[in-house]
């Protein structure tokens, strides 16, 4: 790496001679505007809006223009009374909580590199941000202009993260919002996404994450140059599916988690809370059952009786009829009746 900046850290009277390099570097596809036809590249000319004449590099001036539309034209003489800072120093204002740091407010990344003879200084600021747990809030002057940045420490190299101003910092005006304040999740929604972060849960490897759509252009050109031909990438299954309810999509979530990571999936799987309204929506059912069953049960008896006294009164009535013809066979005949006389 070669070092963009050269200056020192002040903190006290304690000074820390430093090289500033980028700690970043931009990995973003960058494409030419080329003729189709034979691949030669597009060029620009300067041009006026006004008169339609091209202008030179030296007839060009900065132009500031204001709200209304009116546009400024400014001289090197009129930038030269502007607060510009040329030090090459980089002084502690104060040593804060780092959880006061806002990551929004954070902007580009430097790594600073102790200059010879400077590495005692260097070791032990660096030891002392750790040691408190602090952050180094600064001002320094990269490229004339002044900034607030702070200093930090990562893998034992002090870091310098220039900041955002807070103007800079847009405000999430979202009507929506509003309306989500009145939004409640049912406990067994809650439960669920709580499964959903458990079995998503890991730690973090940079070496998972790759740039696919850089890959994927390098293979094409690298075809291109071989004469071969482009060989289109396989699309990936769309897993998706229809979702009814919120409940249902997190259920599904947690099984797809579950299948990626190689754990058996129990489709009944659920949260105490979606038990519990499981069991509640089914308590008017086995209820409707149970009736039902009752209904059915006194309706057997009540069959199972009239067929009982059906079955006794013919039986009642059999035998007294046999009783009764019994009686009269039993009994004597009548003698006839004396004549008169």
């Amino acid at each position: 790496m070669r070092a963009i900046w050269k200056g020192a850290v002040s903190f006290g009277l304690v000074n820390v001679p430093v090289r500033l390099y980028s700690a970043t570097e931009n990995h973003d596809v960058q494409f030419r505007q080329v003729h189709r036809e034979d691949g030669g590249r597009i060029k620009y000319q300067r041009v006026c809006s006004i008169d339609g004449e091209q202008v030179s590099y030296d007839d060009i001036a900065k132009g500031y223009e204001t709200d209304d539309g009116q546009m400024v034209v400014l001289t090197d003489d009129d930038l030269a009374e502007l607060p510009v800072s040329n030090t090459k120093e980089i002084a502690v204002d104060k040593f804060v909580p780092s959880a006061q740091i806002d990551p929004l407010l954070l902007d580009k990344s430097y790594y600073l590199e102790p200059d010879k003879g400077s590495a005692k200084p260097y070791v032990l600021l660096r030891d002392a941000l750790q040691a408190t747990d602090r952050v180094a809030l600064v001002t320094v002057s990269i490229r004339t202009r002044s900034t607030v940045a702070l200093l930090r420490v990562r893998d034992e190299v002090i870091v310098l993260q220039t900041m955002l101003w807070p103007d800079e910092i847009r405000s999430a005006d979202f009507g929506v919002l509003d309306d989500a304040k009145e939004v409640e999740p049912k406990s067994a929604e809650l439960a669920m996404a709580g499964m959903l972060v458990d079995s998503l849960s890991g730690d973090y490897d940079p070496d998972d994450y790759h740039d696919d759509y850089e890959q994927a252009v390098k293979e094409v050109v690298r075809a291109k140059l071989e004469g071969n031909e482009v060989t289109p990438l396989p699309e990936r299954e769309d897993e998706g599916g229809e979702v009814l309810d919120l409940l249902a999509a997190l259920q599904q979530s947690v099984n797809r988690a579950k299948k990626s990571r190689g754990e058996p999936v129990d489709e009944q799987d659920a949260p105490a809370g979606d038990q519990h309204a499981a069991q509640d929506s089914a308590k008017p059912a086995k209820k409707a059952a149970k009736k039902s069953a009752a209904k059915k049960s006194t309706a057997k008896k009540s069959t199972a009786t009239k067929s009982t006294a059906t079955k006794t009164a013919a039986k009642k009535s059999a035998a007294k009829k046999k009783s009764t013809s019994t009686s009269a066979a039993k009994k004597p005949a009548k003698k006839p009746a004396k004549k008169a006389g």
